[in-house]
């Protein structure tokens, strides 16, 4: 039987929520009337993954050798190419890319990318991330490459707004509201530093924070990798 699509590997459980939201915007994005049209799709969630920024800041486990085991299994499973819904595990991307043949989505550049697209000329991001992100400067190291500047919360407005939202509200307990009000706040603060535009840079962002809440584009990078995901498996 001829092969119609490439099959996309999602190596999620970073976490589990995010992994079923960036399968969710995959199935929305293929243009599918019914089952046999959509893409075939294999996920391998991995919450046993140590915590990416307790491994950047050198407080916990290394997750690289988790993230080459994962990456690995959806080789052999048959996956094409892999996604990782994670920002912070980006950081790691280097190590884990040597371990498999099949290429692994870069989340980063296609953001950067995406936001190019968007608006030329671009030359402030906000970024609300993990400190882990800020510190390993996932994104920033990538943006600068094309002069973009990464704004990025004070100390105190990142532990108090960005942190506490994603790991005490949104990871903790899943309760929305107080980390939707806290993160707007973030964004606030970012917007008046001269952010054009604000990357939701953890996959617990989006899940309090709606493009209605700020008045500049907020971007997630799982909905851009989602899109790209569709065309590669849909190209001949």
């Amino acid at each position: 039987m001829k092969k119609r699509f490439k099959v996309i590997g999602i190596l999620g459980g970073m976490g589990p929520q995010a992994t079923i939201d960036l399968y969710q915007a995959i199935i929305d994005k293929t243009p599918a009337t019914r089952d046999q049209e959509h893409i075939p799709t294999i996920i391998f969630s991995y919450p046993q993954v140590p915590d990416r920024t307790e491994a950047i800041v050198g407080e916990g486990e290394s997750p690289v050798p988790y993230l080459i085991e994962g990456a690995k299994l959806l080789e052999r499973a048959g996956a094409d190419f892999i996604l990782i819904p994670c920002n912070t595990a980006h950081h790691f991307l280097p190590e884990v890319e040597k371990e498999v043949a099949i290429p692994i989505v870069n989340m980063i550049i296609e953001t950067r990318d995406y936001i190019l697209r968007e608006k030329p000329g671009i030359k402030r991001v906000g970024l609300l991330a993990t400190t882990g992100t800020i510190r390993a400067k996932v994104y920033h190291r990538v943006f600068e490459e094309k002069g973009i500047e990464i704004l990025t919360p004070n100390e105190r407005s990142q532990e108090e707004l960005v942190m506490r939202a994603i790991y005490q509200y949104v990871k903790k307990s899943g309760d929305i509201p107080p980390a939707k009000k806290l993160l707007i706040e973030a964004g606030r603060k970012l917007i008046a530093l001269g952010s054009e535009v604000i990357i939701m840079g953890c996959t617990e962002v989006p899940l309090a924070l709606e493009p209605r809440d700020l008045p500049v584009l907020l971007v997630d990078p799982k909905e851009v990798i989602a899109e790209l995901a569709v065309r590669m498996a849909l190209s001949p």
